[in-house]
């Protein structure tokens, strides 16, 4: 792989502090619902609708910032934020004082961190690399955050079977510390932000951009529709494994601990993927490999038990997380540098902004319809989104611009 430079590995080193609190914080807060406050369908779709707010609500702001200011300066405050969140979860909880409002109102504070680390980070990466090294600096980085997911979700599962909750958040909010501490030691090269304009003026020249960009556009839909019928599936999962295929806390886990190795693996063979692969279907490879994950998990309808839905969780890691470094990278190369920020932001927005609705779309479906109808839902979405990027110009490239 090509060798990259000292500040990005501090880079990378913080992202994977940051995203594994963020993991363990995500997967114990559903956990901590269903088997605290007896949370159904709807209550952990609301919880992951709540959390899932900022995306959409500061995606585009962050992007602005990160366009306007040092991106360092940004992550630092951010990460702030997130550890004092993640830290309030167990006090109140040990109090007394925690409900179920509570718990979405930290969650969702916690997830600027997540946020600003989305749109910065990416916006960051080419002046710390040279353009010619950002595959390989894009690999680095999810893996990076693939172990996170990888060891997140199974941690926090045995965390909260072996002494409850709040021990779980205690961990997140030490990660994110870390992760702070890092992103002090960094050094950025000088950020030379373009002409300061109005809010409103820089955050239309952002989504222009990419709505009237021939590859952009598909893009950023192909991942609002992916990330809707995720949120549909992750509002769901957590009840219907443990009220319908009888999983306990620990097993649910490590079914959803599956996505983290799968995304290990899928950022370990992209490199090698990209040698013989063409760059379009490189960038389609994640969603058509979301179909079948879907249908994997559909399955265990008739097939109860942790095996379908492990293998549904590592094909939704290992598939698209060859579509994050692809389209990430395509996004860098088309993108003018004082421009960086927002469009980062607008895919942040695309990326996770989408999930509350899918999130509350799930909620209603699983318990108005049954966890069948919601799974359905979740399915045919899947299916959408891989047809949004195969039918497009994206499928004919051959490199990444």
């Amino acid at each position: 792989m090509t060798q990259l430079s000292p500040q990005f590995d501090r880079l990378a080193r913080s992202n994977i502090a940051a995203q594994a609190g963020d993991q363990v914080a995500l997967a114990a807060a559903p956990m901590l619902a269903v088997l605290t406050f007896g949370a159904g369908a709807a209550e952990t779709g609301a919880l992951v609708a709540v959390q899932s707010m900022p995306f959409l609500l500061l995606a585009l702001p962050a992007g602005v910032l990160a366009d306007r200011m040092p991106r360092r300066r940004l992550l630092l405050i951010a990460e702030l934020l997130r550890a004092v969140a993640l830290v309030a979860v167990p006090l109140l909880l040990w109090g007394g004082w925690l409900n179920l409002p509570v718990l979405a109102l930290l969650g969702a504070l916690a997830a600027t961190g997540s946020v600003v680390f989305s749109v910065a980070a990416p916006a960051m990466l080419p002046a710390l690399v040279s353009r010619a090294a950002l595959v390989a600096a894009n690999t680095k980085l999810e893996l990076a955050r693939s172990l996170a997911f990888a060891s997140g979700p199974g941690l926090a599962g045995a965390l909260v079977a072996l002494s409850g909750a709040g021990l779980a958040f205690g961990l997140a909010a030490v990660l994110s510390m870390a992760a702070g501490a890092l992103l002090i030691g960094l050094r950025e090269p000088r950020h030379k932000p373009g002409p300061r304009r109005t809010l409103r003026a820089e955050l239309a020249e952002g989504l222009g951009f990419v709505c009237h960009h021939a590859l952009l556009r598909p893009i950023v839909s192909t991942a609002v529709v992916w990330n809707m019928s995720w949120s549909v599936l992750q509002a769901v999962y957590v009840p219907y494994a443990i009220s319908q295929m009888g999983l306990d806390a620990a097993s649910v886990g490590i079914t959803m601990g599956a996505y983290g190795v799968g995304m290990v693996a899928g950022a370990m063979l992209t490199p090698m993927l990209g040698q013989w692969m063409r760059f379009g279907w490189l960038i389609a490879i994640g969603p058509l490999v979301s179909v079948a994950a879907a249908a994997a998990m559909f399955s265990s309808l008739a097939l109860p038990g942790p095996w379908l839905p492990s293998l549904s969780f590592f094909l939704f890691g290992a598939g698209p997380i060859v579509w994050t470094i692809s389209q990430t990278t395509l996004r860098q190369a088309v993108t003018p540098a004082a421009m960086l920020g927002r469009v980062s932001a607008v895919m942040t927005m695309a990326t996770a902004g989408a999930r509350p609705l899918g999130a509350a779309l799930g909620g209603a479906a699983g318990a108005a319809l049954g966890m069948e109808v919601a799974l359905a839902i979740a399915t045919a979405g899947f299916v959408l989104q891989a047809l949004v990027i195969t039918l497009s110009p994206v499928r004919d490239l051959t490199i990444p611009l």
